[in-house]
């Protein structure tokens, strides 16, 4: 916008979303090692590895969770195994499902692979058995029997000449089916525990099994016997092989012989030597302190999948908080991060010189910075508990969090590398710290608030250590004992001078920071304030509480300015945006609302959530804004507000460009290319003005109809469309009826029916259309009455009652009747010719000329008139001599007499006339009165 005008935000569009695309299972890398495939319920999702987004989402059409899958080694073949027993071929890149079949299996499918051709499926299911299928063919091979329990590990030997088949069960051995004979040949036993991994040497002859027994062996597969057994004191989950082609010094290789990658509970990669059975490299994890883990847990940093990505060099690995990392060798270092699911989202902020990242705290011990470009996320490790609450520096490279550990920890970013490492840690509470504030000016200290009902300000390191050194020790420099129940929230004026703090206790409270004097307190809200925050521009507060409320405070005399209320529940996040004149907010109904202050008015509602939105957070250039859920989601919205006032002045200005054009061709008499610029801009009364056009020509009945059946289909559907709300008004229901004796016509019942709604469409014109049929009756009706009326009249009376003869009687219609040639303005209660019919109206006149013709009928054959005069209006008045003739009966004066006025001089407004009933046809207005 052009100066220093300020522009109401009105609308938030989602930019983009992280979500949650791996919650456990199998894990599988495409051949060209470009996709990612993994479970996630009941779909298979397929993430792109350059860009960090899922292209595809394959999923079962029953809902059931699926239990295995398998990619076949060509990239073209994805086969899924449900818990509905059904196998499902699919073609993945257009996620359209070729063929499915009973998978025969009395129970679920626990595993299944491919062999080297891609056309061999192995199967392996709970109920022991493991069969083949051809894939090509489409039928089964083999149904391989002898396993006991759960079959979880299939694997063809590489050399497809060799017809071998490797399975493992809950048994603890390992199989080898020959597929000639359909037999077991043999039996490895080693392993006392579940065997987890297989891997294969270049040349076929020894394998290496890994299982949870901690321990690796190498089997000499011509003798079918252990050659070594290699302690790894850890439970193994994945085993690869190392090939002898490169160069791995910088892993420990030094020999020639066989080494092998294992990945297991411990967390990191580690490299063994074959021969020896002697490790001879481990990984090291930075900023990687001991967890507080429950006796029996998983440990989070635990890895559960190794996967080799040979044609790049690079190792993946699988943790068991679904991340999923991938190394490149030989120096193991992280080449990318994706995380497959969040957990609950706890709270999200906007990191980078230009928002270019995002760091979030979920339900967990490690802080995950995502770039928002790639959805890459590099993994913090520091706190040793949950982490509650983050908070970024002015400029955006810095950044503190606190969490359950009673701690809280700075950070700071490479703005060249984007690495993330912390730089100085603090601790004192005695409890959980729930909140941390970072100051505004300029780099100087923090607040943090904790369940341990004080505030601590923290003074920061002077100068702060380099990315990469040891973190120092930060002290408190004030504690203030400062609510009664918990601290949520924390935040420091844009000036650095004054504190306010939100509490269970159902208070906020100002403070000074210089020495943490109490200058206030905010009482109003009847449950707790889960955040508080200053406006940047005026001396007020905003508070959000659980009672669903978000309150504005004057800071200067702790009065209550404003109170909004549109949330069903808790409301747990507030910011400004616009410049101060408008709030954000989130609550725990899932919804995220835009305020303008002041109207006190609740501009947009956005729901994109499932869950509650812990986490809002608005970007440096007021453009942008971040949330997190505890569905596990994060939400990056845009606002679109200008986006939107230009789409509409554009769109408004086509219009107006398009109304020439329109008012040009009617002119030139140019129906067709008319009709459709009204179609286009679906303006329904626009393409009823061009049909009344079309039909006021000579020959519009052949006109109309040429004209309707050059559209196209989709034209013609919208015709109909508009031809149903037509049909609702008596104005222009001949218009509409015009319009479906056309199409009905010529157009067949089927075409017709494919229409969009058709159905629908013709079921609501035929109430309109029976109740045009009954107007059209009445109106005949009251037409035969006006004949019958002129018939039955006498013209009666005349100078001393002397009889006129038939020629000297002036029995012309216009003495009678004076005709209104205008069009019909009125009935009985006049109303504009724009206003629109009422249904109700019409059945009052059909009921007023339905009495009017049984009383007028019987007065027309009982009373009989004379005329001895006839006044200059036309009405014939009864008179002999200024008296009444004592020959006359003493109704004579309810003669009637009908009289046909102007639409501007209306009967029923001549107090000396008595308007009983009126009838129109053809353009033209009758009365009948009485004197």
């Amino acid at each position: 916008m052009a100066g220093n005008t300020l522009l109401f935000k009105s609308n938030y569009a989602v930019s983009s979303k992280i979500e949650p695309f791996y919650k456990g299972g199998k894990v599988q890398i495409s051949h060209d090692e470009q996709y990612i495939f993994c479970t996630c319920g009941p779909k298979v999702n397929i993430l792109q590895i350059d860009t960090g987004k899922i292209i595809h989402s394959i999923e079962q059409d029953d809902q059931e969770d699926i239990t295995s899958f398998s990619l076949s080694p060509d990239d073209e073949v994805l086969v899924t195994a449900s818990r509905a027993l059904l196998l499902k071929q699919w073609d993945w890149k257009q996620e359209k499902c070729a063929r499915s079949w009973r998978a025969i299996h009395n129970v679920p499918v626990a595993s299944m692979t491919f062999d080297c051709t891609s056309t061999l499926l192995a199967t392996g299911g709970c109920d022991g058995t493991i069969k083949l299928w051809d894939v090509v063919k489409q039928y089964c091979t083999h149904n391989l029997k002898g396993s006991s329990g759960v079959v979880h590990l299939v694997e063809f030997h590489p050399d497809i000449s060799r017809l071998q088949l490797f399975s493992s069960s809950v048994d603890c051995g390992i199989r080898i089916w020959d597929l000639r004979t359909s037999k077991c040949i043999c039996v490895l036993e080693s392993h006392y525990s579940a065997v987890t991994a297989l891997a294969f040497s270049p040349d076929g002859q020894t394998l290496i099994s890994s299982g949870r027994d901690k321990i690796c062996s190498v089997w000499d597969l011509k003798k079918k016997a252990v050659k070594r057994t290699v302690p790894v004191y850890e439970a193994v989950e994945g085993v690869v092989l190392l090939p002898g082609t490169s160069d791995y010094s910088q892993m420990g290789v030094k020999g020639e012989g066989l080494h092998f990658v294992t990945a297991g509970s411990k967390g990191v990669l580690r490299v063994w030597d074959s021969s020896s059975a002697r490790c001879v490299f481990t990984q090291v994890l930075p900023d990687a302190p001991a967890l507080k883990i429950e006796e029996g847990d998983l440990d989070p940093r635990s890895l559960m999948h190794l996967l080799p990505m040979p044609r790049s060099n690079r190792l993946a690995t699988v943790t068991a908080e679904h991340n999923i990392l991938i190394y490149q060798m030989p120096a193991l270092t992280v080449q990318q991060q994706f995380v497959g699911y969040n957990d609950d989202v706890l709270d999200v902020k906007f990191l980078g010189k230009d928002d270019t990242h995002i760091v979030v705290a979920t339900n967990s011990s490690q802080l995950k910075v995502f770039e928002l470009a790639t959805n890459s996320c590099q993994i913090l490790y520091g706190h040793t508990d949950t982490i509650l609450s983050i908070d970024v520096f002015r400029k955006g490279s810095m950044f503190a969090s606190c969490a359950k550990d009673n701690s809280l920890r700075l950070w700071k970013m490479d703005l060249k590398s984007g690495h993330v490492r912390c730089v100085a840690q603090g601790s004192g509470h005695s409890n959980a710290v729930g909140s941390v504030a970072c100051s505004r000016l300029k780099k100087a200290f923090l607040v943090s608030g904790s369940q341990d009902c004080t505030i601590k300000v923290w003074d920061l390191p002077d100068p702060l250590p380099d990315v990469g050194c040891e973190p120092v020790l930060m002290t408190a420099r004030l504690t203030e004992k400062a609510h009664d129940k918990d601290v949520n929230s924390v935040t420091i004026s844009p000036n650095d001078k004054l504190l306010a703090s939100g509490s269970q206790d159902r208070t906020a409270k100002l403070w000074s920071l210089a020495d943490m004097s109490l200058l206030g307190v905010f009482r109003g809200h009847s449950r707790g304030v889960w955040c508080v925050q200053f406006s940047p521009v005026d001396q007020v507060l905003a508070t959000a509480s659980a009672d669903g409320s978000i309150k504005i405070w004057s800071i200067q005399d702790f009065s209550c300015l404003k109170t909004f209320e549109g949330h069903d529940a808790s409301v747990l996040k507030i910011i400004f945006v616009s410049r101060g004149t408008q709030l954000v907010s989130s609550g725990s109904d899932g919804l995220v609302k835009l305020w303008t202050i002041k109207t006190n008015e609740c501009v947009k509602t956005f729901d994109a959530h499932q869950d509650k939105v812990w986490a809002l957070h608005g970007g440096s250039k007021d453009d942008l804004m971040v949330t997190g859920s505890a569905d596990s989601t994060i939400t990056l919205w845009k606002d679109v507000t200008e986006v939107e006032l230009a789409e509409e002045q554009a769109k408004q200005e086509d219009q107006v460009l398009k109304q020439q054009e329109l008012s040009n061709l009617l002119h030139e008499k140019k129906y067709l290319k008319a009709l459709g610029i009204a179609i286009s801009l679906d303006q329904p009364h626009t393409a009823l003005r061009v049909i009344r056009e079309i039909r006021q020509q000579e020959d519009g009945i052949q006109e109309l109809e040429k004209t309707l059946l050059k559209l196209r289909q989709d034209q013609k559907a919208s015709v109909l469309r508009y031809s149903v709300v037509w049909n609702t008004n008596s104005r222009s229901c001949l218009d509409a009826q015009a319009v479906l004796q056309v199409l009905l016509t010529h157009l067949s019942p089927e075409e017709i029916l494919q229409y969009q709604g058709t159905r629908t469409h013709l079921e609501g014109l035929i109430p309109y259309t029976e109740r045009h049929m009954q107007r059209i009756s009445r109106l005949l009706q009251a037409s035969m009455f006006l004949d019958y009326m002129w018939q039955k009249m006498r013209i009666t009376g005349g100078i001393d009652s002397v009889n006129l003869d038939d020629d000297e009687m002036d029995t012309s219609p216009q003495s009678i009747f004076i005709i209104d040639k205008q069009p019909v303005e009125m009935t009985d209660n006049p109303v504009s010719r724009h206003q629109q019919e009422d249904e109700e109206e019409d059945l009052e006149d059909s009921e007023k000329t339905e009495e009017l013709l049984d009383e007028d009928e019987s007065v027309s054959t009982s009373k009989s008139a004379r005329v001895n005069g006839m006044k200059p209006n036309g009405v014939n008045r009864v008179v002999d001599g200024g008296q009444v003739s004592s020959e006359e009966s003493e109704d004579e004066d309810d003669v009637m007499e009908i009289t046909a006025k102007s639409a501007d001089s209306d009967p029923s407004k001549n107090s000396k006339y008595k308007v009983i009933g009126c009838c129109s046809c053809q353009s033209r207005v009758f009365y009948l009165v009485v004197c």
